[in-house]
């Protein structure tokens, strides 16, 4: 298992740590280019837009295509995307272009092609950790070995971010897409041309959809919590700006340390903790939500960088133990032929998340700054409910045990 995943978790590591550099630039930059906080948030809302689409997509050609041809197309059109991103910035600062075309031009770059380019890495790295694994101790494993790897991006990519935004606010944006071209290079000197496939003459079962009786609880839950991490993460540099009123540079530096924090925590609980307690995915979330569920009540009361950080770490716990268990249950539900259609429908479901997310967060924030986060703490309440009282959660946890029994 650990020589399956070791590429694949070195390319999520180094293209989410690519994306996260741009974390603590966005809103000052956004404010520089005369862009709203509304505006922002449908760049954000686009490009998981993309991602929830194509993640199907990506699913069904990881049938068909060998692994290494998925991750070159999935890092080149991401390379595209942020060099494009950074050339528009650039001349939008510059006064080139109007505040309108930068937009638009945001929208494609930035939004459509990174995000279909994106959506291709974590739906190859699942469905290898589906076809590598068997029993649900082992998969719970490999997902949080992918977030872990997620998890750390939040701590190099913000902290890299906000270190490189104290030269200028533009030069993460060059940065980042170097990052993906240097890693396509890598991949196509490493990673073996074998496909990552179901095995030779597997039978493949119906089509998936993500409204199947054994399905949605489980993706609800996911919607949920993966929401509520939308809804605070994208107003976060907003939030520090203006609550403790300070300036581009000194707002770039605080989102890089809250979210460095809770890069630390996610690495920590989904690395160790989690394989150590061997608990079940529905365990995990149960134990994992009432905890984000504290964190975003902290939040909502924190006026201090320290206190918003120590909040963010907390929230680092929660979906620390959560996201294993939501991203591994669906997997447990399907056999070794439908693992990459499984996998495109889980990134779909997280992608989709961040379409609501930013929008509804950004837009939350112009009526009241605490009402995103509030939001956030019920979506994670909901999820919390939905682990507990739902009775088809609980059937879907008595099919996966009927699935793991020999």
């Amino acid at each position: 298992m650990r020589k399956a995943m070791a590429p694949l978790l070195v390319t999520i590591l180094a293209v989410f740590s690519a994306q996260q550099l741009l974390t603590p630039v966005l809103a000052p930059l956004s404010r520089e280019l005369a862009l709203t906080e509304t505006q922002l948030g449908l760049v954000i809302t686009v490009a998981a837009a993309s991602l929830t689409v194509a993640s199907p997509l990506w699913g069904q050609a990881m049938r068909r295509l060998r692994l290494r041809t998925v991750l070159m197309l999935g890092l080149g059109l991401a390379a595209a995307g942020l060099a494009g991103f950074a050339v528009v910035a650039t001349l939008g600062l510059d006064g080139v272009l109007p505040p309108p075309v930068t937009l638009t031009l945001m929208l494609v770059t930035r939004s459509v092609v990174f995000g279909v380019g994106l959506a291709a890495l974590p739906v190859a790295a699942l469905t290898v950790a589906g076809l590598a694994t068997t029993g649900e101790a082992d998969r719970t494993r490999a997902t949080g070995l992918v977030g872990a790897a997620q998890g750390l991006s939040l701590v190099l990519g913000p902290a890299g971010g906000g270190a490189l935004a104290v030269v200028s606010l533009l030069l993460p944006l060059y940065v980042a897409p170097a990052i993906c071209a240097l890693l396509a290079i890598w991949v196509l000197a490493t990673v073996r041309r074998g496909p990552a496939r179901p095995p030779a003459g597997a039978p493949r079962g119906p089509r998936l959809r993500p409204w199947d009786a054994r399905l949605w609880p489980l993706f609800a839950i996911g919607f949920c919590v993966f929401l509520s991490l939308g809804l605070v993460q994208v107003v976060l540099g907003f939030l520090i700006a203006d609550r403790l009123h300070v300036d581009p540079q000194a707002t770039a530096g605080g989102v890089g340390i809250a979210l460095a924090v809770t890069g630390v925590v996610i690495v920590g609980v989904q690395g160790a903790l989690v394989p150590a307690l061997g608990w079940r995915a529905l365990r995990l979330i149960r134990v994992g939500t009432p905890i984000a569920v504290a964190a975003f009540g902290l939040l909502a009361v924190a006026h201090s960088l320290w206190l918003i950080t120590v909040a963010f770490g907390l929230l680092g716990v929660g979906l620390g133990l959560a996201m294993p268990g939501i991203v591994a249950a669906p997997g447990l539900l399907v056999g070794p032929e439908e693992q990459s259609s499984i996998s495109g429908l889980v990134n779909a479901v997280i992608g989709s998340t961040f379409i609501a997310g930013p929008l509804l967060s950004t837009a939350l924030y112009e009526l009241a700054p605490v009402a995103p986060v509030l939001a956030a703490l019920a979506a994670s309440a909901t999820a919390l409910a939905l682990a507990w009282l739902s009775p088809a959660a609980r059937h879907a946890r008595a099919e996966a045990d009927a699935i793991a029994a020999p």
